[in-house]
């Protein structure tokens, strides 16, 4: 898919496994069950789905994955799948990581930011030498000092070397250029970025975690880990809305099937259009 000056592709970066309870808040699992098998520790199954931006001038990710920075506990606990890497799929798509100019990071939670940084000779140093690392400033204030109930999904290796090595932008803005801006949400973390790439015939919305997988489409499926749910819910009322208004599609970093949907208004609220396994 072309928007605007950018060519859009997508980049499974890796697959880890998360508390199905948590991922549904309230929802009863005999429901979420449905869509979202859990193993036999509960766990389901997440994607880390990058989006790939490229024009003649600039080459652009979107956030960066779990990296590959985890210890063997970390690993068995969220069953992190160690045969996938970022920079192994980017160099399938024929981009070295040299060659990203540009890193919008739609929030610093350790799957949306963990491969922001790697470890050669014993130094955590950039991933991406010649990108610049672009969040909003908001989140990475909270970042640096979270709550006690979010403590574990920062993880301050993945975002503080960034900003030692001053390559971290710190937004307070929601314009980026003339086809990506940014929109501001709340409830899941203070400061999240979704980014919305749009011209005059096509917008893609990277719905980051305001819908983590398809299934949360529907209204009250909303993740125990969100600080604000009702907050989130509000979010998501207004988005999906406006996904239906004006024909967007969303694109989902974490669904372990499909890329991304259009949406449709019914008799039971808005449902999911057509599905996508890929931007094509």
């Amino acid at each position: 898919m072309k928007i605007g000056k950018y060519q859009l592709h997508t980049i499974l970066s890796s697959y880890f496994g998360l508390d199905g309870g948590a991922m549904f808040g309230i929802i009863p699992k005999p429901l979420w069950e449905k869509t979202n098998p859990a193993d036999e520790v509960n766990r389901v199954t997440l994607a880390t789905r990058n989006l790939l931006l490229i024009s003649d001038s600039r080459k652009i990710l979107i956030d960066t994955g779990m990296g590959n920075k985890w210890d063997d506990k970390s690993k068995n606990i969220y069953r992190i799948d160690t045969k996938l890497d970022l920079e192994l799929a980017l160099e399938q798509s024929g981009i070295k990581a040299e060659d990203i100019t540009d890193v919008l990071l739609t929030h610093l939670h350790f799957d949306h930011t963990g491969g922001s940084t790697k470890i050669v000779d014993g130094k955590l140093i950039p991933t991406f030498p010649n990108a610049r690392y672009h969040v909003q400033k908001q989140n990475f204030e909270w970042a640096m000092n979270p709550s006690d109930r979010d403590r574990g999904s920062y993880i301050k290796e993945n975002f503080e070397p960034l900003a030692n090595e001053g390559v971290l932008n710190l937004l307070t803005n929601t314009e980026f250029d003339d086809f990506i801006s940014f929109e501001i949400i709340n409830g899941h973390t203070f400061g999240q970025q979704m980014v919305k790439i749009s011209d005059a015939v096509n917008t893609v919305l990277y719905c980051a975690d305001l819908l983590p997988f398809v299934s949360h489409i529907r209204l009250p499926y909303i993740m125990a880990y969100d600080l604000q749910p009702l907050v989130t819910l509000s979010e998501k009322k207004k988005y999906l809305k406006k996904a239906v208004d004006e024909n967007w599609i969303l694109y989902f970093g974490h669904d372990p099937e499909y890329a991304a949907v259009t949406l449709k208004q019914s008799d039971k609220g808005i449902v999911q259009d057509k599905v996508f396994v890929d931007l094509i």
